[in-house]
């Protein structure tokens, strides 16, 4: 179905959204690069996708769906495997005895539509629609794969019933326990536990067995939510199941124990990262999904603008000294590392990782993993790193002092040194160096730039503006400096140089066919303290963080707190979000 793109571009001029001058211009640019002109007016942005889209459904005499309010049957929508829609942007949303209607994104796409006519044996009938539309659409796959994934579960607890009416739920040596791992009705249940977590994007897994039953909690966005019950007698087996695929000791219930496996869906390998600790009511088991892929991402992504993103830019261009992130554990540190990483992962530089775990693999980056039990710690593996001659150091993370000691010494030596600290603020990384025995003339001469960060649920497309009222704006004030915030507002042109609060709108979470809460992903908010002359003078006369930080504020630095204040302004997430996460 192809349009010839003459007549495409007369029905755009006729429509009045595109100039005369500005098809004219593209028509010039397309035939020097031997592109398309129609293509090159949706990149300069003159006209949108799916403005686009609409445009060419008419040329072709092909009808335009709308799906975003539209719920598609469950036995239609399956017609489709879900890898083939989600890659190919096509779903089938309405079927006759002998046609099938599909919405598509690209209806030259001939090879997806050849693949559904010889599955299905049905006519296919395509029907263009919209980018909203087609992510609605998407999205019914998870509501129906979380229901028969309901239903999977249901129907082998009741086969893991019988195993365990037969005696199997008394195993208690290695032998008899990995017989009942290795039981059809367990896989089934912990591999569908394993591949709904990874649909609904959780973070963690939480097994926790309790007195009468055995409760299955995910991670999503940072929240714990309920996601199943299971009968307390199936807690030995889904436990086995897990250490069998974790490498642990079956028949060891008294120690906690630390394993690792991998997982493949929908061609994206996932890692599990496995803590099992005893508990009163037997054993818990918690485990991090880590999705072994950082491509794609950009400090811009992850939250980062204005003055901080110079200084990351600038501290990372350097060829020796330390950038160092802080936080929480599950607060984005690695990730932002990462990807300073990857923005400096070229040819002409070696790269090597000493890290517990391996939370990412990169290409051309060398990883190392700690072995504590065999004595490879962070710091015996920082001695080795040195000697391998490498340019950029990364230490996952400055544990105790002889760590920082040495991280230290390779910034002072010619390196430049990555790493994470647990404080909880940006100017709080000093007097925690400070604790771990590095000097303060030692700090001051390595140290580039600390980035403290939080993360924050992200609101769904679907929000609500608002505007706070005077005793809202005054409250909040009495908190933040909604001074700073407005100047840096403006400094980013997120808002009008004349705006004025009254007339800045805030926003509420909605629930919305993507999130049932208003709320889906999440984003990072940060301070970011670089190491100017003033700072390293106060480090040298022993001022305190608070002191610290003061200093830096002057200086241009935002604090976390601000700069949820500055997304919620953009309408990433809402204020009460930014103080769930972080306070003053």
């Amino acid at each position: 179905m192809h349009i010839e793109e003459g007549q495409l571009l007369d029905f755009i001029l006729d429509s009045g959204l595109v100039s005369r001058a500005d098809i004219d211009q593209a028509k010039t640019e397309a035939k020097k690069n031997n592109g398309s002109a129609a293509n090159l007016l949706v990149t300069q942005g003159k006209i949108t996708d799916d403005e686009m889209r609409r445009m060419q459904a008419y040329v072709l005499g092909i009808p335009f769906v709308d799906l975003k309010t539209q719920k598609v049957d469950i036995e239609v929508i399956s017609m489709i495997p879900e890898p083939i829609a989600r890659n190919h942007n096509i779903v089938a949303f309405k079927k006759t005895n002998d046609a099938l209607e599909v919405a598509m994104l690209d209806t030259e796409d001939l090879s997806a539509i050849d693949f559904i006519k010889k599955k299905t044996r049905l006519k296919i009938l395509p029907r263009l629609t919209d980018n909203e539309s087609m992510k609605s659409a998407l999205l019914q796959y998870q509501k129906s794969l979380k229901a028969e994934f309901g239903d999977i579960i249901q129907k082998e607890i009741g086969s893991m019933k019988d195993l365990i009416a037969q005696g199997a739920g008394n195993a208690s040596t290695e032998a008899e326990l990995k017989k009942l791992a290795e039981d059809l009705p367990v896989v089934r249940v912990v591999d569908t536990l394993l591949k709904h977590a990874i649909i609904q994007n959780a973070s963690d897994i939480h097994i926790e067995p309790l007195e009468a039953e055995m409760l299955i909690r995910y991670r999503i966005d940072g929240i714990l939510h309920d996601a199943m019950v299971l009968p307390k007698n199936a807690a030995a087996s889904i436990t086995a199941r897990l250490k069998v695929l974790s490498n642990l000791k079956l028949d060891e219930k008294r120690l906690p124990q630390d394993g690792r496996f991998k997982v493949t869906m929908n061609n994206e390998q996932v890692s599990f990262r496995v803590s099992i600790l005893p508990t009163y009511f037997g054993e818990k088991t918690v485990m991090r999904l880590l999705r072994e892929s950082v491509s794609g991402f950009t400090l811009e992504i992850l939250g980062f603008h204005g003055k901080g993103l110079n200084d990351i830019h600038a501290a990372s261009k350097m060829a020796t000294g330390m950038i160092l992130t802080t936080g929480p554990t599950g607060s984005g540190k690695t990730t932002t590392l990462y990807t300073v990483l990857d923005i400096l992962n070229t040819p002409g530089v070696n790269i090597s990782t000493i890290e517990d775990p391996i939370e990412y693999q990169m290409k051309r980056v060398n990883q190392t993993q700690v072995k504590p039990e065999i004595g490879f710690t962070f710091s015996s593996g920082l001695r080795a790193l040195v000697r391998q001659d490498p340019d950029i150091i990364m230490v996952g993370e400055i544990r105790d002092n002889e760590t920082a000691s040495l991280a230290v010494n390779a910034a002072l030596t010619g390196h430049l040194v990555l790493s994470t600290l647990h404080t909880n603020s940006a100017a709080g990384a000093i007097p925690r160096l400070m604790d771990m025995k590095v000097e303060p003339f030692l700090i001051v001469s390595t140290v580039n730039v600390i980035i403290a960060q939080r993360l924050i649920r992200k609101l769904s497309s679907e929000k609500e503006a608002y505007f706070l009222s005077k005793a809202e704006f005054d409250h909040l004030a009495s908190i933040v400096d909604m001074d700073k915030v407005l100047e840096v507002l403006q400094e980013d042109k997120i808002v009008e140089k004349t705006a004025t609060w009254p007339k800045i709108p805030f926003y509420k979470a909605r629930p919305a066919s993507e999130s049932e809460d208003g709320f889906k992903g999440r984003i990072g908010i940060h301070e970011i303290l670089k190491m100017s002359q003033p700072i390293r003078d106060f480090i040298m006369q022993g001022k305190t963080a608070k002191d610290i930080e003061v200093q830096a504020r002057k200086e241009g630095m935002i604090t976390m707190i601000e700069d949820g204040i500055f997304k919620a302004v953009q309408g990433q997430t809402t204020i009460e979000e930014v103080f769930r996460v972080v306070s003053e």
